[in-house]
């Protein structure tokens, strides 16, 4: 029966890890795989698409369905289960099928006396074989990611090796279910001398140049720019005597962020990202995008433009000649390399094709200018570097090809024309500029009148609105800003959407933000809106989330806070995968910034504020994982004097509301506290208080730790994955406070200078009384309470339970 591959085999070794690697004389058959030091990659056997045949590949560990990277016997499958793999003593890794017959060999071996010879895969993806490991002479022999399929890793290059001759590039697979090489490839421009510029062809024809490069992407890819460059890889061009190479490297903040790069069996160009684990892949870039992406569609010194029709047309100074019926572009006015030349600069291109092209890095635009001047078969010129400070010179020579125009980001090219051709430029530019400011004018005297109506009832609602928020401390920001700073409130740039309404991420004055949109289908309202501005702009503690400000204009209303990286508590603590990244010590730092958060809110801060609201989903983390208090639309500010409020209008989520506050509607700084306790005890356990059901005695989370207690079994109650890092002594105290803080009687719980004084090990501890514990929309204690109006953390984005 044949195993399934994502079954885990483990080789007993005793000098290397036996979860990723293959030793001499240690096989490897069909339906047992290696998996990589973290998980990331798994190596085995597999049959891609409808296909019984069976190959030897790498694949991402963690994804929902199976994204192979890498194929060992493209084009000689096993058309059977009964393959093997084996490493021999000479460092050769060889796959043979049954009858023992090798169908595909790495071809290496190692020179000397081979001592502990492996096979290891990489986290990295990369399949590596080595000898000395783990000693002071460990040499690597042969790597995967010298032999790419379709798929580019961080980490690989695509390139040459000019000693060698030996290039690097990426081919397509035939089919979905045949990844034998197809017709395509990803290739780069592998000319000693010439710039650097990507091409997909097919066979040895070119569909599509990606290039040149710009100091930071390829211009084939016009969409990105220097602002949204995704941080978390750095590409690079590296050029010497020995070798001409591609490669993009990991930052240092990427260890959940995963990328691949593919060339389809059709020929396109796709570019991947998996954010976390066990996710859905998301296409950031298809190539080509448009028809004005076929490589010389528009002929030589033609220009396309997917934004007009006809797309093709020719650059300025040249025109089409139709008298011999190649309708090519040509010189208005021939070149006489007369000192009246110069150049005609063009904006928003795509740079020519470079391989009649010459680059000097070390010339600046002003000496680029004059190389092509003093040169009369140089046709145009241009810096490629697009990166602050950027230098370099590229002269073309002959025709001009392959160059588009884009709409935005797009780069300079300065073509050379005649005397004549540029002073008729010139006047053309001038009439268009005199025509263009009468009609400017004319229209500017038209709208006078309509804006200075509009100018003064705009100030008039603005001043209305803007009055409304009270003597409130905080910047106000205008629309205009805002969307500047979200690229227009861009689909790329949305968080998610919570019940406040969407989120946005944002980069305004260089900082980043997170901008919270009141929507108007939101449950949320003005009266929200308000207390949260009024409210948290008073507070100032490094354990409460920073509004930076807010915009109110016309209909839009939003809030503006400074960005948490780590999204809130609940996205990392109930999510099976990612809870692993919450070690001990980081919960137990969770609970005190959190308790800290609360200390500063009912004592320490000029106002007395009642969260009544506190949950994980209100609980965001930043780039430390220190914990943050956000979400104060459900807030209500104290006098000295004051200590408990009453309301008819009863707001939260249910499994934190405190039962006064659910039953009666009465709250006080003791029903933060409530809060507090179910939120330390979700914390220590990993387990969702409404959710928790225990399979023998139907107790929640409050119920079933009150149980552990009583019988002195608290240390059962902590998440299973935090067994290797947990302080026995640091959890039960946080058991312990927990239950203190949520008994039944208001009285009984601890004040929040006690309850912080409590959690840092200061004195003993009284014993908690039985908590005040609800099963679903039921309270054990007799009470029926039912689903009330909530707040929800737009921010955070993490998931909103039913309330």
């Amino acid at each position: 029966m044949l195993l399934p591959y994502t079954t885990f085999f483990f080789l007993v070794l005793t000098t290397c890890r036996s979860s990723d690697t293959i030793a001499v004389h240690q096989n490897i058959s069909d339906g047992q795989t290696i998996v990589s030091e973290n998980a990331k990659f798994e190596l085995g056997f597999f049959s891609p698409g409808n296909s019984k045949n069976r190959y030897l590949g790498i694949w991402f560990k963690n994804t929902p369905s199976q994204t192979v990277a890498w194929v060992a016997n493209r084009e000689t499958p096993l058309i059977d289960t009964s393959g093997a793999i084996k490493l021999d003593n000479q460092g050769n890794l060889s796959l043979v099928n049954g009858s023992g017959i090798v169908i595909w060999s790495s071809n290496s071996s190692a020179s000397g006396t081979n001592t502990n010879l492996i096979a290891q895969l990489l986290d990295s993806g990369n399949l590596v074989i080595k000898t000395g490991y783990k000693s002071n002479n460990e040499s690597l022999i042969w790597q995967s990611f010298d032999y790419p399929g379709d798929t580019y890793l961080t980490g690989m290059k695509l390139g040459k090796n000019f000693i060698t001759g030996r290039e690097t590039f990426l081919t397509s697979w035939k089919s979905e279910d045949d990844p034998s090489p197809g017709e395509y490839t990803l290739r780069f421009l592998m000319v000693k001398g010439k710039y650097q510029q990507f091409y997909i062809r097919r066979s040895s024809a070119i569909e599509t140049r990606i290039g040149p490069y710009n100091g930071i992407s390829f211009s084939g890819r016009p969409l990105i720019t220097p602002d949204a460059i995704n941080p978390v890889y750095v590409s690079y061009i590296v050029v010497n005597q020995n070798e001409m190479y591609f490669t993009a490297l990991s930052s240092n903040d990427t260890t959940t962020v995963s990328s691949r790069t593919v060339v389809t069996p059709g020929g396109k160009l796709e570019i991947f990202q998996q954010k976390f684990a066990n996710q859905d892949w998301i296409k950031s870039i298809t190539l080509p995008v448009d028809y004005c992406d076929n490589y010389r569609v528009c002929g030589p010194y033609g220009s396309c433009n997917a934004a007009t029709t006809p797309y093709c047309g020719c650059l300025k100074g040249f025109e089409r000649n139709t008298s011999d019926d190649t309708s090519v572009c040509r010189q208005s006015i021939a070149l006489d390399c007369g000192p009246g030349e110069g150049f005609e600069k063009l904006s928003s291109m795509k740079l020519p094709d470079t391989e009649n092209a010459v680059f000097s890095g070390n010339m600046s635009l002003q000496d680029c200018e004059v190389a092509c001047k003093n040169n009369c078969s140089c046709t145009a010129y241009a810096n490629p570097n697009i990166t602050p400070g950027g230098i370099g010179c590229l002269l073309w020579f002959g025709g001009l090809t392959d160059v588009r125009v884009y709409s935005q980001n797009g780069q300079d090219l300065y073509v050379r024309l005649a005397a004549s051709e540029l002073k008729f430029q010139r006047k053309k530019r001038a009439v268009m500029v005199v025509t263009l400011s009468i009609s400017a004018v004319l229209t500017l005297l038209g709208l006078v009148l309509a804006l200075y109506i509009r100018r003064k009832w705009k100030k008039r609602s603005d001043a209305e609105s803007s009055s409304q928020m009270g003597s409130a401390d905080v910047t106000l920001f205008s629309l205009s800003n805002i969307s500047r700073a979200t690229n227009d409130f861009a689909v790329d740039n949305k968080l998610g959407e919570g019940g406040f309404g969407p989120v946005y991420k944002g980069v305004l004055e260089g900082q980043e933000i997170a901008v919270k949109r009141l929507s108007k289908s939101s449950q949320q309202g003005l009266d929200e809106f308000k207390n949260e501005v009024i409210c948290i702009a008073k507070l100032q503690h490094r354990n409460l989330v920073k509004l930076l400000g807010y915009c109110i204009q016309g209909n839009e209303k939003m809030l503006i806070y400074e960005y948490m990286p780590n999204k809130s508590l609940d996205s990392l603590l109930f999510d099976e995968s990612r809870k692993l990244f919450l070690d001990w010590p980081q919960r137990f730092q969770i609970i005190h910034g959190i308790a800290r958060g609360l200390l500063y809110l009912h004592q320490d801060s000029r106002l007395k504020v009642v969260h009544r609201d506190l949950k994980a989903g209100n609980i965001l983390l930043d780039h430390q994982m220190c914990p943050k208090i956000s979400d104060f639309g459900l807030a209500r500010m104290f006098k000295e004097d004051e200590n408990e409020a009453n309301t008819k209008r009863v707001v939260g989520t249910l499994g934190y509301i405190s039962p006064e506050y659910a039953v009666n509607g009465i709250y006080s700084v003791k029903s933060d506290i409530f809060s507090f306790g179910v939120l330390v005890l979700e914390i220590v356990s990993g387990k969702k208080n409404r959710e928790f059901v225990h399979e023998d005695n139907e107790d929640n989370l409050l119920g079933h730790a009150w149980r552990l207690y009583k019988e002195g079994r608290c240390l059962d109650l902590i998440d299973e994955c935090l067994c290797p890092s947990y302080s026995a002594c640091e959890v039960l105290r946080s058991v312990h406070v927990g239950l203190l803080c949520v008994q039944q009687r208001v009285e009984d719980r601890p004040n929040t200078p006690t309850m912080v004084a409590m959690l840092g090990g200061e004195g003993s501890l009284p014993s908690p009384k039985k908590p005040a514990f609800f099963f679903q929309e039921t309270e054990v204690n007799s009470t029926s309470i039912h689903p009330l109006p909530s707040s929800v953390n737009g921010v955070t984005l993490s998931q909103v339970d039913g309330r």
